[in-house]
């Protein structure tokens, strides 16, 4: 069984064909600029890159290119599209609707466009990549992987914000949670890892990237998560805020006549280690410039003393949520390549029984237990795989 996932933005694609027999990939690449001048896609196969000036109008164009790579006679990966026996979407918002994966239907798809306020910019993107398919390949199976469907399991005075309980009631104000997908994969992972059942372990997952979240997940159940309502909450991450009290954003657009949308800008876009360090959302930048003691190397500094903070506090709030703490897990593009980050964020930990062990600790990009052995918590750096758990849930699915 083959099975071909994709996570489609709002001017992008990126895909992967998966061989489930094996958990191969097969190929996969990223559409970028689609319905602009100048999109192109990068595509690998067989070990090899390929980059392609192809202008696509729209998504259509877009995943029917893609899909004659798959077949190309030259570095094509298989002989027919029949091969292929189903698409999975990523789908950042299911709402309250849905708390598992689901084969793609048309009231699917109606709930999918009910929750477009909630994620304006991440949806709509998501049925466009699904009407495509569908247009393209027509009879096969859609299976969405929501984002959001992991945290449904966390218990309703979690999820619920201290506002009038009207505005949950009307408009669905609670905590959402994102990055669920990779927060279920790493979990199971890591309980492969250090030999125990899910069931039995209190793990919190730190995935750290450019959009930034942890979880508490006991027994394999996401019971407190730091996202909330939008992808905005919780740590500070690239250019986001993440949290802050609520009366900044009223001063600041009292101060400076914003707007809504402006201050929303700013919170989503100009602020997180790029706001405190005016210098990038980038870690790598920012470390750049603490090295080079530049002029802009306090800043830096402070941001990421302030952003590895702010995380280790999450880690100890939600030993509180679990009630202790067998494992914590790193993932994505920060806490899998960023053992600086890591040994600052462990070094608040110590109280916790955490130890780390530094020359484990140079790891990037691979798994491996980070924590000596003699700490009370066992620490893992663990890659996640969002594409293999969206393919194992369409082909258990489809089945």
């Amino acid at each position: 069984m083959k099975i071909l996932v994709l996570n489609s933005g709002s001017s992008s694609l990126k895909y992967q064909l998966i061989d489930m027999e094996n958990e191969k990939v097969l190929a996969k690449g990223n559409y970028e600029k689609i319905g602009m001048e100048g999109s192109f896609v990068t595509h690998k196969a067989n070990g090899e890159k390929y980059t392609y000036e192809r202008t696509a109008k729209n998504h259509e164009e877009a995943i029917t290119f893609v899909l004659e790579q798959f077949t190309d006679a030259d570095h094509g990966v298989i002989s027919s599209l029949d091969e292929i026996t189903a698409v999975g979407h990523r789908v950042v918002h299911g709402g309250e609707k849905f708390n598992k994966s689901v084969v793609i239907t048309d009231e699917v798809i109606d709930t999918i466009r009910d929750c477009i306020e909630l994620a304006p910019l991440h949806n709509p993107a998501a049925l466009t990549g699904i009407e495509a398919c569908q247009k393209v390949m027509p009879g096969k199976k859609n299976v969405a992987v929501f984002d959001t469907a992991f945290h449904q399991t966390i218990p309703q005075e979690r999820y619920i914000y201290p506002i009038p309980y009207k505005y949950y009631e009307k408009y669905g104000v609670r905590r959402y949670g994102f990055h669920g997908t990779s927060h279920r994969y790493v979990s199971n992972r890591v309980a492969e890892l250090v030999g125990k059942p899910v069931e039995s372990l209190k793990t919190i997952v730190c995935h750290l990237g450019q959009g930034a979240s942890l979880c508490a997940v006991n027994g394999g159940k996401s019971v407190d998560t730091s996202m909330g309502f939008t992808p905005l909450a919780g740590i500070a991450m690239g250019t986001r805020s993440g949290d802050l009290d609520p009366s900044i954003v009223t001063f600041l657009m009292k101060k400076e006549g914003l707007t809504p949308d402006e201050v929303e800008k700013v919170l989503n876009k100009e602020s997180g280690l790029l706001g405190m360090s005016e210098v990038s959302a980038d870690n790598r930048d920012i470390w750049e410039s603490i090295r080079n003691n530049d002029e802009n190397a306090v800043k830096c500094k402070i941001a990421i003393e302030s952003y590895t903070y702010i995380i280790a506090q999450y880690i100890a709030k939600y030993a509180v949520a679990l009630g202790g703490v067998d494992v914590i897990a790193f993932a994505g593009g920060v806490g899998e390549r960023g053992p600086e980050e890591r040994e600052m964020i462990l070094n608040h930990l110590k109280w916790m029984g955490v130890e780390i062990d530094t020359e484990a600790n140079k790891v990037k990009a691979e798994e491996q237990e980070i924590s000596s052995k003699d700490s009370k918590v066992k620490v893992w750096v663990v890659p996640t795989e969002e594409e293999l758990m969206i393919a194992r849930d369409t082909a258990e699915l489809v089945k």
